[in-house]
């Protein structure tokens, strides 16, 4: 028994490794292909979104993977911390506060601000199961792009103006600052993401995944997963552990946020941006990169984040071959044969019956 626990400890070990691995190589290699000019500017330009939609893919994976609960809303808490973290960052611009300071107290206020909606709005979704908890988690991504939407912030030497009715209703003095402008969001958020910052949060959300998931806690949660009525049973508290998942989960998707919001001089809550589809493309990444593995949520989510672009040259048939593309990547994934197929010419089992082999002579 002890032997079993410490080899499955050796393989959690050594998956966690290859997935730091991985990341800090693609990141030696996009730098020095940045730094020779090997680079086009397009991709340049992509490196910051691949890092924000690995990220929210991580903290989803989280959600839906390991606590086995389908959320659609977070589209819904990369919004609350792209633009608590801009409000931020916008009213600190006038004090002359050190900017790397201020971005790095944006990112942790955009994280703490979604935990904390992530636990609020947890407490009676968690109660719901499987197609009930989907539908209220897309609902208040909903609710939340649509407040934000109608809402209108501003400050002057009086302090802070709200409404949700329009700009003049605000009676602002007139050198007074207007952060958020209803429809038309934040203009003028400081540019500061960039894709050193995304690795390092990217390391930060898989640091605190694999320590949550291979931890006496993460166990628990995977044993809601399993079997929810056996885990009560045997007395864990099942409300405590799935709020727990959940609201890390919410947090990191927040992060996710924070830098989408800083790498844009715009910033509103159209459904465009954090609408529905950005929550089901999220969690496309999830399911196609595999449910329970963090680093096949950050390779689906960079190579379904540059297809359309690099085949933006084929014009009208560039989405029917993005279409074709995920589901050759959905069939070569779960389908039964081709998980066969992928068992028995895998790199392990093939160098592995060469080993037997060579034993038996």
């Amino acid at each position: 028994m002890k032997k079993a626990n410490l080899k499955s400890m050796n393989k959690q070990t050594k998956s966690m490794l290859i997935t730091y691995a991985m990341v800090i190589a693609v990141f030696i290699i996009v730098e020095v292909m940045v730094s020779t000019g090997m680079m086009s500017s397009l991709m340049q330009g992509l490196l910051v979104p691949l890092c924000i939609y690995s990220i929210v893919a991580i903290g989803l994976n989280l959600c839906v993977g390991y606590l086995g609960e389908l959320s659609l809303g977070h589209a819904g808490f990369m919004c609350v911390g792209a633009f608590s973290s801009a409000v931020f960052s916008k009213c600190m611009m006038a004090t002359g506060m050190n900017e790397t300071l201020r971005f790095i107290l944006a990112i942790l206020i955009g994280t703490v601000v979604a935990a904390i909606f992530g636990w609020l709005i947890g407490i009676p979704v968690l109660r719901l199961r499987g197609d009930y908890l989907a539908i209220v988690t897309l609902a208040f991504g909903e609710i939340i792009k649509n407040v934000i939407n109608v809402m209108y912030l501003g400050k002057d030497s009086k302090g802070f103006h709200f409404s949700i009715k329009d700009s003049a209703s605000l009676n602002m003095e007139t050198d007074g600052q207007k952060i958020i402008d209803g429809a038309k969001g934040i203009v003028g958020t400081p540019n500061q993401s960039t894709f050193v910052v995304g690795i390092i949060i990217i390391l930060i959300s898989l640091f605190v995944c694999f320590n949550l998931v291979n931890s006496r806690t993460g166990r628990a949660i995977m044993a809601i997963r399993d079997n929810r009525i056996a885990a009560e049973s045997v007395g864990i508290n099942i409300t405590k552990y799935k709020l727990m998942a959940f609201t890390i989960s919410a947090a990191i998707a927040g992060a996710g946020g924070v830098l989408y919001a800083h790498n844009l001089s715009t910033l509103t809550a159209l459904p465009a941006n954090f609408g529905y589809n950005m929550s089901i493309m999220i969690l496309v990444f999830v399911v196609l990169g595999g449910m329970g593995s963090f680093r096949g949520s950050i390779i689906a989510a960079v190579l379904l984040t540059m297809l359309p672009e690099v085949l933006r040259g084929l014009a009208d048939y560039r989405m029917l071959i993005y279409a074709i593309v995920l589901i050759i990547m959905m069939l070569f994934n779960w389908a039964p044969k081709a998980i066969e197929w992928r068992e028995k010419y895998s790199i392990k089992r093939m160098f592995g019956k060469k080993a037997k082999a060579e034993e038996v002579q």
